[in-house]
């Protein structure tokens, strides 16, 4: 059994959880194993993301269900405000040290940087944001690349690429051809499609 839980916030991109939201709850239904994906946030409530979808959270910091993949979307809310959130930085840092995989998508690689997990490592942010997290220091931002794996953290280029990334990893978590399967389900045809390529 695989869980997977999203973080959400105010100003999150919507397609950098959104779309791995879909990857992880397709590849749970396909296997049927009681696999899981819970959205976690600081707060109960409703919260209003970076283009105006207001979502609905599962679970806060302090009620969730132990996690193997902790999913870090980026956004306005994570360059800014949760960056400068310790509360929000040190629930990832936590989280991350317990759970089997970080998977973060955009600038949530900012976040995973000031919690701990990215740094000292390779990873991938959206294009308009490489100068501006390299310049952090103790990070190697690695360029035109659609995602990129250090160890047990997974980052991605912005929105789009998350789908990409979590692809990957439920690929890495529970085969090639499962992946493909899910890509199938969800009818992701870029150009190239996903063939399980290996990261950059």
């Amino acid at each position: 059994m695989t869980a997977y839980g999203l973080l959400v916030f105010e100003d999150a991109e919507e397609l950098d959880f959104v779309g791995p939201w879909e990857v992880f709850t397709v590849s749970a239904r396909l296997r049927d194993s009681g696999d899981t994906a819970v959205l976690v946030c600081e707060h109960p409530g409703p919260v209003r993301c970076n283009k105006g979808l207001r979502v609905l959270p599962d679970h806060t910091f302090d009620d969730h269900p132990p996690l193997d993949v902790l999913h870090v979307p980026g956004g306005l809310g994570a360059r800014e405000s949760r960056l400068h959130n310790p509360v929000v930085t040190g629930w990832i840092a936590r989280t991350a040290e317990q759970a089997a995989w970080v998977h973060g998508v955009c600038t949530g690689t900012f976040l995973l940087h000031a919690a701990g997990p990215a740094r000292g490592r390779r990873v991938a942010t959206h294009w308009s944001q490489e100068d501006t997290l390299e310049a952090r220091g103790d990070v190697t931002v690695v360029r035109d690349a659609r995602y990129v794996v250090d160890g047990g953290l997974v980052t991605s280029q912005g929105v789009s690429a998350g789908i990409d990334s979590a692809l990957w990893l439920v690929g890495r978590l529970h085969g090639r051809d499962h992946a493909r399967a899910v890509r199938r389900c969800i009818q992701y045809d870029p150009a190239p499609p996903y063939l399980a390529d290996e990261p950059v």
